[in-house]
């Protein structure tokens, strides 16, 4: 039974429930009274206190109660409950001579952060629309409600802009698959054997209203001014240089970089912004601003006499000021920006939120701007998950390892930090970056167990965290992984690391 607001999750619920139960439940209104024996979504009589993603559950031998005000509460209740029940009700198949019975709780629940985010790198190697879809299924019963769609960097371009097709007809592809990975380790070809692929605005538009209905927003970053490769490949004449521009496949910083001194750079990322905005309706858009090769600045005379005609120090103030042009055609789309640690560098833009990686975070939340809190030392899921590197497929060495434990430890909130800056720490994110990421059987295991330790880390305050019973709990998620497929790290779940808290 279910009220207006909970329409669309009561239908999500009976579907979830038919694919593993068999059993065919009807959605009826709920008129104000509570029936024996059903499950009951309704924001009537909610407490307001829980805010807008919170719910309390009751569960009684007479029947299941959600309560929420809003309909995101609502959602997450019904995961509670899903997480309740035997771990086979995540089967996509009827699964026969289970009781499907859940224990009677009286629950009141709410997240810690607004921003519970994972980031999905699909330029090093590209993911379906259908495998985006599953890593927002696998997101939204673990309460991640943000996922940063990495659409643009060296390797690959992948969003269809209209106005400039050569970004897709050239920027979406190269000659192999790379990274020193063989052939048949992806399957992402096109019919004359090129490596890559991208979303038409219309794979974009379904992506985002899956989403939506999963209570997941979802943030793009079209990367500038560096890491704009594939970008350059296909439009060489807004580059300092000219070109050529061919993306190499093995990791690393290369020259693709924006030039800040032609108007028409500007004019053109204004175009793409344009027709990226209105695909996605949340209200931050990521403009990358990591990692930029600024001796290509330093090079380029018209760069060199830019920077004196603004009166700017260096490149550093030079990327600053191409980052507040950039920022007043976001906000001239109705949207806000958000760019990595780098785009504090000679100034941060007035509007701006920074999602910290290498620091930052303390300094942007110190003059009122918002902070996504995301540290290479926690929270980057391509680092190796253990010491022992030959027991593990590669991955990224130039850091790490992210084990589970030391995840699990993390609090986004620094121990030094004044307590009116907190507010401005909108929450924490996982990253995955694809270079040895060539599929999505290899996503899903540097993603799990560690996406379950992310999504405590940004749902339940630091006090409430027990490493022993987190591993207890995540032996019950195993076999949920089971049930649906996952191909998730086994040795984290069967070799317990050490309490992190002691």
């Amino acid at each position: 039974m279910a009220d207006a607001a909970a329409g669309d999750t009561a239908a999500y619920l009976a579907e979830q429930l038919a694919k593993s139960t068999g059993y065919k439940i009807k959605v009826h209104k709920f008129e104000g009274a509570v029936t024996k024996g059903a499950i009951v979504l309704t924001s009537q009589d909610a407490d307001a206190t829980l805010g807008k993603e919170g719910y309390s559950l009751s569960v009684k031998p007479e029947g299941v109660v959600i309560r929420a005000p809003h309909s995101a509460g609502l959602f997450y209740g019904v995961q509670t409950l899903l997480q309740l029940l035997p771990p086979e009700v995540y089967s996509t198949n009827v699964v026969a001579g289970v009781p499907w019975v859940a224990p009677c709780v009286e629950i009141r629940d709410w997240p810690r952060f607004q921003w519970r985010g994972f980031m999905l790198d699909v330029s090093r190697h590209f993911f379906s629309k259908a495998e985006v879809e599953k890593v927002l299924d696998l997101m939204a019963i673990h309460k991640l409600n943000t996922f940063h769609w990495h659409l643009v960097d060296d390797q690959g371009w992948r969003i269809e802009i209209k106005k400039y097709p050569k970004l897709t007809e050239i920027g979406a592809w190269r000659p192999s698959v790379g990274f020193d990975f063989p052939s048949n380790s992806t399957t992402a070809y096109d019919e004359s054997g090129r490596y890559g692929g991208y979303y038409t605005q219309d794979d974009i538009r379904e992506v985002v209203k899956y989403a939506a209905a999963l209570h997941i927003v979802v943030v793009p970053e079209i990367e500038m001014p560096g890491h704009s490769t594939a970008a350059l490949k296909a439009y060489p004449e807004y580059s300092c240089t000219g070109g050529p521009f061919e993306p190499q496949l093995t990791g690393g910083i290369f020259d693709g970089i924006y030039d800040p001194a032609k108007e028409q750079t500007f004019q053109f990322l204004d175009d793409v912004l344009g027709e990226v905005i209105p695909l996605f309706p949340y209200k931050y858009i990521h403009i990358g601003g990591d990692e930029v090769p600024k001796d290509t600045w330093k090079k380029s005379q018209d760069c060199q006499d830019l920077m004196k005609r603004e009166g700017l120090k260096n490149e550093e103030e030079l990327q600053s000021w191409f980052t507040r042009r950039i920022e007043k055609i976001v906000t001239a789309h109705g949207r806000r920006m958000i760019g990595w640690s780098e785009i504090l560098q000679g100034g941060l833009a007035e509007n701006a939120a920074v999602m910290d990686w290498i620091g930052g975070g303390k300094e942007a939340a110190s003059t009122g701007h918002n902070v996504v809190m995301t540290p290479t030392d926690y929270c980057y899921f391509d680092f190796y998950q253990s010491s022992t590197l030959v027991a593990e497929p590669k991955a990224a060495t130039w850091h790490g390892p992210l084990t589970l434990s030391k995840l699990y430890s993390y609090d986004p909130v620094p121990k030094d930090f004044p307590p009116e800056w907190v507010p401005h720490i909108l929450g924490t994110q996982g990253n995955l970056w694809t270079e040895w990421v060539p599929n999505l059987n290899q996503a899903e295991y540097m993603m799990f167990p560690r996406a379950c330790a992310l999504a405590e880390v940004g749902w339940s305050p630091q006090s409430a965290r027990n490493w022993d019973d987190f591993m207890r709990r995540l032996q019950v998620q195993a076999k949920r992984f089971d049930s649906m497929g996952v191909n998730y790290r086994h040795t984290a779940i069967d070799t317990p690391e050490a309490d992190p808290f002691r």
